[in-house]
């Protein structure tokens, strides 16, 4: 991993982002791909160039989204639904902006699995079972590695080894959950037993929040300027002043450094063929594809696009963050997470509404959503690259149908029906695939699971489902871990 930070924060192996760029990254990890010539398939597969991964971290309730219940008023609660451009198909009427679109996406209603927590690894990785205990252990040797991860080592396979001035997987807007008074660095967007040069490529932002945000809980003492809510326009996502070329230190210089670097680690080679050789061989040319170039740089510049759209977006971090992401996969970027992240006060953050519910999601939560997904795939259509840009939206789970009497009103954690949406790369445009009961509780139909979300995604970008990847003791494990195919989200 590289990390692109803006602060001096450390990751729990103790190294920080200085000691990446000097170093080229630590660890013994297998780099053998078992599977590789199930690759030569691709051909037969989807053909999508790209993934945006959209992941609001708490769980939004598919009630106040994507599977409102309107012929049952005391689950539905204070919001409503309204018709979208798909007849027959009603969302919240807090999503007009997104209701006109709809017609660009296919809704999964009938999401389900057993686990009830915020197993955000458990939903990005093919990880087969989960415990609460591993959300805050990063590096626990049990997690299996983030799709984007997966999807960088593939990438580099069919590259032998050669660096894009693009990564291959960046995360927007930070490392996961390192912007609060919690900084326990949340599992599940890593490398894991592929190594941590398949991390993701962090960046970080630097505008102002303006906006005021609810309180999350009933004991909140502090009130936080929320840049999810509201930010400047001056706001920028960067690479830190650590990542950058020093100003007395030219690029010959620098060359030269490289050349000198290069003949010791031939001596080196001669002493040290490990996998942990190749993973420092493998960080100093992603550093130096960094230093060296502007492609990545001019990418994250959301200056340059027209104030018009910037606002069409959202002037708040995840619509700058989604701006983003469509900047990096037009240059050339495989797979670009942006993450709603918790701000401030960790408990009940984010999307996770336990308390508070109504004015979170009214105020904050949904006005931000309404404008940035909407925008992404119309700007995306506009430029004729929705077809080839997979963009998913997902979280770990949804919310009880019941509204709890916490202040405020809430909705607690709930994982046995909740929705996905899915637009672009080959999905189905206006779609909806299964069903809940009366209340939205129960699946009624089509039960799927978020490991088939992470297969089809996989099939999509024109990865062969059989292929499977090498833990550090060379065992082979299937990228999507028990995920199947399903057929009836494509096009």
């Amino acid at each position: 991993m590289l990390r692109i930070l803006g602060t001096k924060k450390t990751l729990c192996d103790g190294l920080n982002r200085r000691d990446f760029l000097q170093v080229g990254g630590i660890g013994a990890f297998g780099l053998n791909l078992a599977g590789v010539a199930s690759l030569q398939a691709a051909a037969s597969l989807g053909t999508a160039k790209s993934c945006i991964l959209l992941f609001p971290y708490g769980s939004p309730s598919s009630h106040e989204t994507f599977d409102p219940k309107p012929e049952m008023p005391d689950v539905q609660g204070e919001m409503k639904s309204i018709a979208t451009s798909v007849p027959g198909l009603h969302i919240c009427d807090r999503l007009p902006r997104l209701a006109k679109v709809m017609d660009k996406v296919t809704v999964v209603r009938s999401m389900t699995h057993p686990y009830p927590v915020h197993g955000l690894a458990y939903a990005v990785t093919g990880l087969p079972t989960y415990t609460p205990e591993l959300e805050t252990r990063a590096r626990d040797n049990r997690h299996w590695p983030f799709i984007g991860s997966v999807v960088d080592y593939l990438e580099r396979q069919r590259s032998a080894g050669a660096t894009s001035e693009i990564p291959s997987n960046i995360g927007l807007p930070w490392l996961v959950n390192s912007k609060t008074d919690n900084p326990a660095v949340n599992a599940g967007p890593f490398g894991a037993f592929l190594g941590v040069e398949h991390d993701p490529l962090w960046t970080d932002f630097d505008g102002e929040g303006l906006h005021i945000a609810p309180k999350n809980t009933v004991g909140q003492t502090e009130r936080f300027r929320n840049p999810f809510g509201g930010t400047t326009p001056d706001g920028r996502f960067h690479v830190s002043p650590a990542s950058e070329l020093p100003p007395e230190v030219s690029i010959d210089r620098l060359r030269m450094r490289r050349s000198l670097l290069a003949q010791f680690d031939r001596d080196r080679r001669r002493l040290d063929r490990t996998a942990q050789a190749k993973t420092w061989a493998n960080q100093q040319q992603l550093a130096m594809s960094l230093l060296t170039s502007n492609k990545m740089r001019d990418a994250l510049d959301i200056g340059r696009e027209p104030r018009e759209l910037r606002e069409r977006y959202g002037m708040n971090l995840f619509g700058q963050g989604c701006l983003a992401a469509r900047r990096l996969t037009e240059a050339g970027g495989k797979f670009v997470s942006v993450f709603w992240d918790c701000f401030g006060q960790f408990a009940n953050g984010a999307w996770d509404t336990h308390q508070y519910h109504y004015p979170r999601m009214k105020e904050l939560l949904l006005p931000g959503f309404d404008l940035a997904y909407p925008t992404l795939l119309s700007d995306l259509d506009e430029r004729g690259l929705l077809d080839e840009t997979l963009v998913i939206w997902m979280s770990e789970h949804g919310r009880t149908p019941q509204i709890n009497s916490k202040p405020g009103a809430g909705r607690e954690h709930w994982s046995r029906a909740y929705s996905v949406a899915l637009a672009g790369g080959g999905i189905a445009r206006g779609k909806v695939v299964g069903q809940t009961t009366r209340d939205g509780g129960e699946v009624l139909d089509n039960p799927v699971s978020p490991k088939d979300i992470l297969a089809t995604a996989f099939y999509l970008l024109g990865i062969d489902l059989h292929t499977a990847v090498p833990d550090r003791e060379g065992r082979a494990y299937p990228i999507a871990g028990s995920g199947k195919l399903r057929r009836e989200l494509l096009a």
